[in-house]
């Protein structure tokens, strides 16, 4: 029989352990710091309706991420209330801290003055694009306010599972690396688009390094803003010994009109997947930017991992 203190004698009393600090223990989660500046995406291309949701996403994605974040949206080409100017978000965001200060004084509450900068400009491009980036930069500029510009999301491995994950969503690679099933349609070449010249060839070179040891073909950068790189890459990778190829575009989506990737295809006899787009690495990419310039150390952000 049982007592009210316990079971009988002899038999083992379960007692809560007590919590432990320790390694094990789960890490606060970390907020943005109070009166932080804001991360404002600077997004490329013709405003659209689909672009504006593809920005929302980016930024919900970073404000999961960290809580309390101000995220913004200014559009390197825009100029309507639809679609405001990365230059106008940079002024608006500015005028707001003020009056935030402002009020502050008024009530008597004991603040410091505002410094260092008012926000924290994040290119949406996941390769180096000097003709954007100086627009960008003009942007900054014209807003006339303190702001950093960060550098643009890639080279990174999660931009490589990216690319993977379209691949495969389009039937052009094996999900799975690690099973030995086959897709009937899988590419054994893959020619990776990118948009900037040289030095954005380059940089989609290292990318196109890391999807390579991802899918176990070969993988080639190629740039669709210069007439015949598309073919040219593919004609290489015919004559090593590819026979179906697939365009990969190292692109997010807004930065080039989508009918140039469809004729490259056509052009090079490519299947081509969809752009990068929302995909949630592209939201922790931009988030991660945004921490390094501020000094901020979340936990960086991971892949899925293979199977």
């Amino acid at each position: 029989m049982s007592s009210s203190t316990g079971p009988a004698s002899g038999l083992p009393v379960r007692m809560p352990r007590p919590r432990q600090p320790g390694r094990h223990r789960r890490p606060e989660p970390l907020v943005a710091p109070e009166g932080a500046p804001a991360l404002v995406l600077a997004v490329p291309g013709t405003p659209s309706g689909a672009t504006r949701s593809l920005a929302e996403e980016v930024v919900s994605i970073a404000r999961s991420e960290l809580p309390g974040l101000d995220a913004r949206i200014g559009y390197v080409d825009g100029g309507e209330e639809e679609f405001p100017s990365l230059a106008s978000v940079l002024a608006h965001a500015a005028e707001e801290r003020a009056a935030r200060y402002e009020r502050a004084v008024a009530a008597g509450v004991e603040v410091k003055a505002p410094e260092g900068p008012v926000g924290v400009v994040v290119p949406l491009l996941a390769g180096p694009d000097g003709a954007l980036l100086r627009r960008v930069r003009q942007a900054v500029m014209d807003s006339r306010v303190a702001a950093e510009l960060t550098d643009v999301l890639g080279p990174h491995p999660l931009l490589a599972e990216a690319l993977h994950v379209r691949l495969s969503e389009a039937g052009l690679a094996r999900a799975d690396r690690a099973r030995l099933f086959t897709v009937a349609t899988a590419a054994d070449g893959i020619v990776l688009a990118s948009v900037g010249g040289d030095e954005a060839v380059q940089a989609a070179g290292i990318t196109g390094m890391l999807l390579a040891a991802r899918l176990a073909v070969p993988v080639m950068a190629a740039a669709l803003d210069e007439e015949g790189s598309i073919a040219s890459v593919a004609d290489q990778l015919r004559s090593s010994g590819s026979q179906h190829l697939a365009l990969a575009p190292y692109l997010i989506g807004p930065e080039i009109d989508a009918t140039l990737l469809r004729e490259a295809a056509e052009e090079a006899g490519c299947s081509v997947a969809e752009p990068l787009g929302p995909y949630p690495a592209i939201g922790k990419l931009a988030l991660a930017k945004y921490t390094t310039a501020l000094g901020i150390t979340p936990p960086q952000p991971q892949g899925t991992p293979a199977r």
